[in-house]
C-alpha cells in the first residue's frame, strides 16, 4: 500500500490497507487536485510503477489522450448524487513504457473525517483491465460473421423457429425461394409469413400435418418433398435446435430441386420412350428393315428344320452377293446402295416366288432356301438374267450383277452349316470366274479357301510392306459451322488391288493381326493428322478400337506414350468403339477405357442403336459420345417424318451428360432433321468422302462447302 495510511500505527488504518492491497483491480484514492494520495499493489502492477511511485502523480498522466477528463466527470457525477450508481466507463490506461491498455474504472467517495481523511472527501477510483474480454468479444464476433457468411453463401433457405414458435432466424435466400419481403419478417405476428407460404404449397393439407407431426415430436428430424403450385420443387429437411439436452426451437431446410426433377423426368421419359421403341425392334427382329426381307435368324432356323426333315429329297440354297457394291455406296452414296438393295429384294421375290425363305443375310449379301424344288439351276439363272437388267437410281442408270453360289443336299446327308458353307464357297467362285453368274458347288472349288488362305498370309506382312494406308473422314459441327474431327479409316491394298475393310478387319480380328493393323492405323494417323491438330486443341482424330485391341493390358499405356511420341494431346483422342465391346466379361477392357478417359482422351459408342440388349445399361457404361448408326438416319428421307427413335437417342444421350454423333448423313434433309433435333455433330458423304492424307485440304473444303451450302437453305 502506497500513501500516507500505510505508515499510521492505526490498526484499523493498517487492516484497510491490508484489503486494499488484496483487490486483484487497481485502487486509486484522487483528491481534488487530481493528484493520487493511494494506491494498491495491483494498481502498481497494472500501470507499470514501483511500490510507492504512484503517490502524489496527476493520475491523468494514467489515462491516455482522450479519456484524461473521465475522472473528472465521474468525481463531478458522484458529488451530484452520492447514492446514484453509475455504470463503469471504457477508458484507455498508459503504462508507465508508453504502451496503452483497454480498461473500465469505477468509483466512489470515501466518507471524510477529521482524524482520517481530509475534509474534502477522496474519490477510490477502481480500475480493471478489460483487453481478455475484447479477445473474447472478438473471438465471438468472429464465430458469428463466420456463422452468418455460411448461412449467406448456402444455395439452402434456412429458417429456425423457437420452440414458442416465433422466427429465430433466417437467411436472405430463404426469403428469395419463399418471395417474402424482408419488412413481414420484422413484423410482431409470423401469420402474415405462414399465410404468404401457404398460399404457394400444392398440397396445404399434407404441409399442415407434417408440421403438426414434428410438433409433437421435438426431437424428431424430418426429410421430405414439397411441391409449390408454381411448378417448383423443394426438398424440406429439420431437425432440432438444442442448447445443452433441451430442445429450444427447430431448424429448417429449404432446397430447390427443380431442376434436377425436371432432368430425372426427362431421362426417364426418354427412356421409356426407347424402351418402346426397342419393344418395337425386338418384334421386327427377324425382319431386314431395310428390305423386309428374312434376315439370317428366319433363314438359319428354315435351313435347319430342312436338312433335318427326312420327307424332303432335296434342299438347296442359293447364296448371292453383289458385285462390286461398294463402287455404288462410294460412287452415288449410301442412299443409292440402299435404293438397290430395295430394288434386288424385289426382283428376287418375283424370281422366287415359291421359295421357302428369301433372306438378306447383311450388306450386299442375300440367299434363297428352296426345298423339293425341280430345277434349282432355273431359279439360279433367272435370278441373275432378272438382277442383271439396268434399273435408274438417283437419275443414273445402273445395272446390278451379282455372282450367286449353288449347293444341294440330295443324297448325301449334308448337314445345315456345310451346305451354307458349300454355297459360299460357289459364290466366290463365281466371282473368281468373272462375276455375274451362278455356279453350282463341287468339291474342287475348295482351292477357294485356298485363295483365303493367300489373303490371310499377305495380311500378316500388309503392315511391313506399308499396305496399311489411312483416310480420313471429317465430322463438322453445325454449330461452329467446321470441321472438329477427323476419322481415320483402315485401308489394305494388296498387290494393287484395295481390298475393303468388310473383308480384312473381321479377318484381322480372327487371326489376332488387328492388334498390329490397328497400332499402324492409329500411328499413321496421328503422324499425318498432328499439323492440322496443334492448330486448335479442340480438334480431334478418332479412331476405331476393336474389342480384340482392348484385351491386350498394355493397349492403353501403349496408345498414351504413342500420341506423346507424336505430339497429339490425349484429350485430342476419340477412340471408337461397338457396343459389343461391352457385352465381354473381361473387365480388362472397361479397364483400358478407363485408363484412357482419366488421361482425357474420349470414347464414343459406334454403331449406337444395333445392340439394343446395352441400351438400358448406357448410363452405366464409360463412353462420353454416342455415334448413331446410319440405318437410322437412312429413316429420314423427305425431313417431314415423325421418327420418335431418333430423337429419344438423342435426348436420352444429352440427358446422360453425352454428346451425339450422326453417321451416314448424306442429304441435306438428313442434315437438317438432325440439327433440329440437336445432334451434335454429323459425318458423312454429305460434306466428303474419305480421303488420304495429301487430299485434307479437299476434305475440309468440300466440308465448308457443305455447311455454307445449309446455312443457305
Amino acid at each position: 500500500m502506497t500513501d500516507d495510511w500505510s505508515h499510521r500505527k492505526n490498526p484499523a488504518a493498517l487492516m484497510f490497507g491490508t484489503v486494499l492491497d488484496a483487490s486483484p483491480d487497481a485502487l486509486l484514492a484522487i483528491a481534488a487536485d487530481g493528484s493520487i494520495t493511494m494506491a494498491n499493489a495491483a494498481a502498481g502492477r497494472m500501470f507499470g510503477y514501483a511500490s510507492g511511485d504512484l503517490a502524489g502523480r496527476d493520475h491523468r498522466t494514467l489515462l491516455a489522450e482522450g479519456f484524461r477528463g473521465e475522472v473528472a466527470q465521474l468525481l463531478a457525477r458522484l458529488l451530484a448524487g452520492p447514492r446514484e450508481h453509475l455504470p463503469p466507463r471504457e477508458i484507455y490506461g498508459v503504462r508507465r513504457d508508453g504502451t496503452e491498455f483497454p480498461a473500465e474504472a469505477a468509483g466512489s467517495l470515501v466518507p471524510g473525517s477529521d482524524d482520517v481523511v481530509p475534509a474534502v472527501p477522496l474519490l477510490l477510483l477502481s480500475v480493471r483491465g478489460t483487453s481478455h474480454r475484447q479477445d473474447a468479444d472478438a473471438d465471438l464476433r468472429e464465430a458469428m460473421s463466420l456463422l452468418t457468411a455460411t448461412l449467406e453463401s448456402t444455395a439452402d433457405g434456412i429458417l429456425v423457429m423457437s420452440s414458442a414458435g416465433h422466427v429465430a432466424g433466417f437467411n436472405d435466400q430463404f426469403l428469395s425461394m419463399w418471395g417474402i419481403p424482408p419488412e413481414l419478417m420484422a413484423g410482431d405476428s409470423e401469420e402474415p409469413v405462414m399465410e404468404l407460404v401457404m398460399a404457394q404449397i400444392a398440397d396445404p393439407v399434407a404441409f399442415t400435418a407434417r408440421l403438426a407431426e414434428l410438433a409433437d415430436s421435438p426431437s424428431a428430424e424430418s426429410h421430405d418433398v414439397v411441391d409449390l403450385t408454381d411448378g417448383r420443387t423443394f426438398e424440406r429437411y429439420s431437425r432440432p435446435q438444442r442448447v445443452g439436452n433441451d430442445v429450444v426451437g427447430r431448424v429448417w431446410s429449404f432446397r430447390d430441386v427443380t431442376p434436377r426433377r425436371k432432368a430425372q423426368e426427362q431421362a426417364h421419359q426418354a427412356m421409356v420412350d426407347l424402351a418402346a421403341q426397342a419393344e418395337k425392334l425386338r418384334t421386327m427382329a427377324f425382319q431386314d428393315p431395310l428390305t423386309g426381307l428374312a434376315n439370317r435368324a428366319v433363314f438359319n432356323d428354315a435351313l435347319a428344320g430342312s436338312v433335318e426333315e427326312p420327307r424332303l429329297k432335296t434342299v438347296d440354297v442359293l447364296l448371292l452377293d453383289l458385285d462390286d457394291f461398294k463402287e455404288v455406296n462410294d460412287i452415288l452414296g449410301h442412299q443409292a446402295g440402299d435404293e438397290m438393295l430395295i430394288e434386288v429384294s424385289r426382283r428376287l421375290r418375283g424370281c422366287a416366288p415359291t421359295a421357302d425363305v428369301v433372306a438378306r443375310l447383311g450388306g450386299d449379301e442375300f440367299v434363297v432356301l428352296l426345298t423339293a424344288c425341280p430345277d434349282a439351276d432355273a431359279i439360279a439363272e433367272c435370278i441373275v438374267r432378272c438382277l442383271n437388267v439396268p434399273v435408274t437410281i438417283q437419275g443414273t442408270v445402273l445395272r446390278p450383277s451379282l455372282s450367286l453360289g449353288l449347293a444341294s443336299m440330295a443324297r448325301d446327308n449334308v448337314g445345315a452349316s456345310e451346305l451354307l458353307r458349300q454355297a459360299d464357297i460357289a459364290m466366290y467362285a463365281a466371282k473368281a470366274a468373272g462375276k455375274n453368274r451362278f455356279l453350282r458347288f463341287h468339291p474342287d472349288m475348295m482351292t477357294a479357301l485356298v485363295q483365303r488362305t493367300y489373303m490371310e498370309g499377305g495380311l500378316q506382312l500388309a503392315v511391313a510392306r506399308s499396305e496399311i494406308s489411312v483416310d480420313f473422314q471429317p465430322i463438322v459441327s453445325h454449330r461452329r459451322d467446321q470441321v472438329v474431327t477427323f476419322e481415320a479409316l483402315a485401308r489394305w491394298d494388296c498387290d494393287g488391288t484395295r481390298v475393303p475393310p468388310s473383308v480384312f478387319i473381321p479377318l484381322a480380328e480372327r487371326t489376332g493381326l488387328i492388334n498390329e493393323i490397328g497400332a499402324e492405323v492409329m500411328a499413321r494417323g496421328m503422324a499425318e493428322l498432328a499439323p492440322w491438330l496443334s492448330r486448335d486443341p479442340s480438334r480431334s482424330l478418332a479412331v476405331n478400337v476393336s474389342g480384340v485391341q482392348l484385351q491386350d493390358p498394355d493397349f492403353a499405356q501403349t496408345v498414351l506414350g504413342l500420341a506423346e511420341a507424336k505430339g497429339v494431346a490425349a484429350y485430342q483422342l476419340v477412340l471408337e468403339v461397338t457396343e459389343s465391346v461391352f457385352f465381354d466379361a473381361d473387365c480388362t477392357l472397361i479397364k483400358q477405357l478407363s485408363t484412357l478417359r482419366d488421361a482425357g482422351a474420349r470414347v464414343a459408342l459406334d454403331d449406337f442403336g444395333t445392340g439394343y440388349s446395352s441400351l438400358g445399361r448406357l448410363q452405366d457404361l464409360p463412353v462420353d459420345t454416342v455415334k448413331i448408326d446410319r440405318t437410322f438416319v437412312s429413316m429420314v428421307h423427305t425431313g417431314n417424318e415423325r421418327l420418335p427413335i431418333l430423337s429419344s437417342m438423342i435426348n436420352m444421350a444429352h440427358s446422360l451428360g453425352l454428346t451425339v454423333t450422326a453417321e451416314g448423313v448424306e442429304t441435306a434433309a438428313q442434315a437438317d432433321y438432325l440439327t433440329a433435333l440437336e445432334c451434335d455433330t454429323l459425318q458423312g458423304y454429305l460434306f466428303s468422302l474419305p480421303q488420304p492424307g495429301p487430299r485434307l485440304e479437299q476434305a475440309l473444303q468440300h466440308a465448308e462447302e457443305a455447311l455454307n451450302a445449309l446455312k443457305g437453305r
